[in-house]
């Protein structure tokens, strides 16, 4: 992203380029700020925008041999075509005869990094991958983005906020816009805003609910059961969410005898670094024998519901209350 930052700033600009990546904020915010920068109050004239499956390559060739009107260059916006992971040979193929008025930003959530047309782009241009972001760089992020609106927030408080609504930055940018209008009369967010105001993210509080569970807090644990049937969560997805966390904890586990950090076990399991530090501590509270037990439970059950010999709301509270007794 240095690399976009720096075309940005100096006008140097590569011929194409391709955002990609499960971060759909910064994909967003890069790619608006490329048009902006590439476009500057020229948007009407020389501005062409695809998106989706059904893109005809020929309409964006035609497009891209169209020379600009009353400027240097045109540019093309391709989102979400599926291009990168089906292939595309044509558009591949005329990549290399891409006339210098016309340049490509292209916007996908998954790319073949194998494929020629990633090839092409990343010869021809410039490709940069929008990852989930790290703990202390989304902390960062969270303290700048309420800056910006004037405020402050504790350390306490922007950790609490990622640990109630994950790491992704569009959830967190939607909560933090939340705690600004409540905090209009304030100067700092505190933890207590946070726990006050905040959505939990579905996988977070089942995260909490499996560490009430790991600490035999089987009242708590059962709360936070309740709390997700309050909000339309369906049984079995609370259980099969169960049961993947707590697979992720054995794998986790097993990673960890390796010898592998966290990085590397973040790269293994394709989560964020953030969630494998919670899953080590909480799988310091297991044996991979125990773990294994759980999870052959957890089948069972869904098992027995599917046919129909115990009720889904009963069979994730008796799940609970075994595991979580004293």
């Amino acid at each position: 992203m240095k690399k976009l930052q720096e075309d940005i700033k100096t006008g140097n600009w590569e011929r194409m380029y391709l955002l990609f990546g499960e971060e759909e904020y910064l994909k967003k915010q890069y790619r608006n700020r490329l048009v902006e920068a590439l476009l500057p109050g020229q948007k009407e004239m020389n501005y062409s925008y695809y998106e989706g499956k059904d893109i005809s390559v020929g309409a964006v060739i035609d497009t891209a041999e169209t020379l600009p009107f009353f400027a240097d260059s045109r540019l093309i916006v391709i989102e979400n075509s599926g291009w990168f992971k089906k292939g595309e040979s044509r558009l591949t193929d005329y990549l290399q005869e891409l006339p210098d008025t016309t340049r490509i930003l292209f916007v996908e959530r998954e790319v073949d990094k194998r494929g020629r047309l990633y090839k092409a782009v990343t010869k021809l241009g410039y490709s940069a991958e929008m990852k989930r972001q790290e703990e202390g760089t989304l902390l960062r992020w969270v303290e700048s983005r309420v800056r910006q609106d004037g405020k402050t927030i504790s350390k306490d408080a922007a950790y609490r906020l990622l640990e109630r609504s994950g790491s992704n930055m569009e959830s967190l940018e939607k909560e933090i816009e939340k705690l600004i209008c409540y905090r209009l009369d304030g100067a700092e967010i505190t933890k207590a805003d946070v726990e006050a105001i905040t959505t939990w993210n579905m996988e977070e509080k089942v995260f909490s609910m499996i560490e009430a569970v790991a600490s035999k807090n089987r009242r708590k644990a059962l709360d936070y059961y309740y709390e997700l049937l309050a909000l339309k969560e369906p049984p079995m997805k609370i259980l099969s969410l169960l049961n993947s966390q707590f697979r992720r904890l054995l794998e986790t586990i097993a990673l960890k005898q390796r010898g592998l950090d966290k990085g590397q076990i973040a790269k293994e399991l394709g989560v964020h670094p953030y969630a494998v530090s919670k899953y080590i501590q909480q799988g310091s509270r297991y044996k991979k024998e125990e773990i294994r037990r759980i999870l052959e439970e957890g089948a069972d059950l869904e098992e027995r519901v599917k046919t129909g010999r115990i009720a889904d709301r009963m069979s994730v509270e008796l799940f609970v209350v075994k595991y979580s007794s004293p």
